[in-house]
């Protein structure tokens, strides 16, 4: 078995694949990247028996084959070379010898047969989406996504499909974010986990990419389908919190502020707020905005004031400073608006302009309790 690649065009590919191996792994095969030679296409597939990513290069070769390379080893070698032709020969004494215009490297290889196969699946239903939107919809989301292995349900992104839109949503309990899309529809409704890891490297992949996207899932598995990539996760088993019961609906006060001032003065205050609560006191009064932390334990505080557009009663409301300047710098807006009821209820961030037709954003904070 015989083939010539761009070293390049190689590495490039494997280092998107890469991203799918894990540091340890239970079966020593998966870290191994399996090559499946088909003449002129060489699909790479990497996996760690949750997520598998297969690529489809091209190549010069009359030959069919299929052998299992060590990853690391391999993108070591690649990230070496200028760009030049490579030549992989598969040796009888269990190597695969790359010859390169300098050199020859030889590295042995394990049986492609053990690497485990990616799950079919059956009976999907599918979606289309261009990449560009379904990068943007991670990327919108899944920071506010939780870590807890005790609610594998809440370090998800959740997914829900419908005839009319497309809604993404990630929550911890402590934020929320949820991105939809009116100029996108299903053709039948469906709702489903996506774990953080695929999602992650979608997102890289995806990010300014035009193309179209497939998604085909079912009960268990989803699979995305684009250019000459395909990824293939286990989805998160359970059912998703009802997030639209905790998005208050009556929400009086009214405060809309640019939103880059707001973040830096968010950012500056907090440097000042307790190490373990983060927490900041947000006081408004008329079209004045005070932002203060106190670090009792040190004598630290600080204090800044902002003008802004209020409609409502005066209030005062404390939020965990680190959620908040995530949110902020999250959002492209220029102008944000936050809403508010009460200062025991949560906080609605959303942006003013510099959305698409179609697009929205809402963001919920949940507030911390003020030591008065």
């Amino acid at each position: 078995m015989k083939f010539i690649v761009s070293s390049s065009y190689l590495l490039k590919q494997l280092q998107v694949l890469g991203g799918v191996i894990n540091n340890s792994n239970t079966l020593p095969i998966l870290d191994n990247f399996l090559f499946e030679l088909n003449h002129n296409t060489l699909t790479v597939s990497a996996s760690d028996l949750e997520t598998t990513m297969s690529a489809k290069l091209d190549v010069e070769s009359g030959d069919e084959g299929t052998i299992a390379v060590p990853a690391k080893l391999l993108l070591d070698t690649l990230k070496t070379f200028p760009e030049q032709p490579l030549t992989f020969i598969v040796e009888d004494n269990n190597t695969i010898e790359i010859s390169s215009n300098h050199g020859k490297y030889a590295l042995a290889y394990a049986n492609g047969e053990e690497f485990p196969r990616a799950v079919e699946l059956e009976d999907p239903s599918a979606t289309t989406i261009s990449g560009e939107i379904l990068s943007t919809a991670i990327s919108k989301t899944i920071f506010a996504s939780g870590n807890d292995d005790l609610r594998p349900v809440m370090s998800g992104v959740f997914f829900q499909f419908s005839t009319e839109n497309l809604t993404f949503v990630a929550t911890d309990a402590h934020k929320l974010v949820k991105y939809a899309r009116e100029d996108v529809k299903a053709s039948q409704s469906a709702e489903f986990i996506m774990p953080k890891k695929p999602l992650n490297l979608l997102k890289g992949i995806l990010a300014g990419n035009e193309a179209d996207v497939l998604i085909e899932y079912n009960e268990a598995n989803a699979k995305f389908s684009f250019d000459n990539t395909q990824l293939i996760c286990r989805l998160i088993d359970g059912k998703y919190p009802n997030y639209e019961a905790v998005i208050p609906k009556e929400n009086p006060n009214k405060l809309t502020i640019d939103r880059t001032q707001f973040l830096n003065s968010v950012r500056r205050v907090s440097i000042f707020s307790n190490k373990t609560t983060h927490q900041i006191r947000l006081k408004i009064a008329g079209a004045e905005l005070n932002i203060s932390a106190e670090d009792i334990d040190y004598s630290n505080k600080a204090e800044e004031r902002l003008t802004c557009d209020y409609q409502g009663d005066d209030m005062q409301i404390g939020f965990n400073s680190r959620f908040l300047s995530e949110m902020l710098n999250n959002l492209n807006a220029n102008e944000v608006q936050l809403e508010m009821s009460l200062p025991n209820r949560a906080g609605i961030l959303t942006p003013i302009d510099g959305l698409d037709e179609g697009e929205q954003v809402t963001m919920l904070v949940m507030p911390v309790m003020l030591n008065s």
